[in-house]
């Protein structure tokens, strides 16, 4: 079994990223579960790397040639594949991993959580995706997919899609049990709600 861990290439100015970051790699490393990542040396994924890699985990990495020439891969992951976009970076961590884990990060974060979550709402994949809210760090995000919810362009069997937890434990539990919603009969919805 191997998840994607989704972070920062950034550390962030607080230490409990981090931290955490560390934490969250290592325990999946215990579980003996893999851990597929952005294939950089810097910021969380640098050290979500080090701390799986710590534990004798499996780390697989993937990078754009155009991140690889500036000198950000991980020279020590236990594979490392270098691609030639970000849509094919994107779309060979889904392959290779069987559930998601979105940490703290920036605009490549969230790139890589929505289009991981709308993949699941189409049915493209029907893995889980999880969010590691640490420290309230993704709380905005959630009131703003509840607000999205409310007035009617999320559907909420698709709003629980999203997994949260602040705790690695409970949030891997959460994705154990998670079951994808039927496409079909979510089509079949919206095409009443249109009529």
């Amino acid at each position: 079994m191997r998840i994607a861990i989704y972070c920062g290439s950034s550390g962030g100015h607080e230490s409990l990223y981090r931290n955490a970051a560390e934490a969250v790699a290592s325990f999946l490393a215990r579980e003996g579960i893999g851990l597929v990542y952005g294939g950089g040396n810097v910021g969380l994924m640098g050290i979500i790397a080090n701390a799986a890699l710590k534990e004798g985990g499996e780390v697989i990495g993937v990078i754009p040639q155009a991140l690889m020439d500036k000198e950000l891969g991980h020279g020590g992951v236990t594979e490392l594949h270098v691609v030639r976009s970000m849509h094919e970076r994107k779309q060979l961590m889904v392959d290779l991993s069987d559930g998601f884990i979105a940490l703290p990060g920036g605009f490549g974060t969230l790139d890589e959580l929505f289009e991981t979550l709308t993949w699941l709402q189409l049915s493209f994949h029907e893995k889980p995706v999880g969010l590691l809210n640490v420290n309230g760090f993704f709380d905005g995000l959630l009131t703003f997919l509840d607000h999205m919810t409310a007035q009617g362009f999320l559907k909420q069997e698709h709003r629980d899609c999203l997994l949260v937890s602040d705790d690695p434990a409970e949030l891997l539990s959460k994705m154990r049990q998670f079951r994808p919603p039927e496409l079909g009969k979510w089509i079949e919805t919206m095409v009443l709600a249109e009529r």
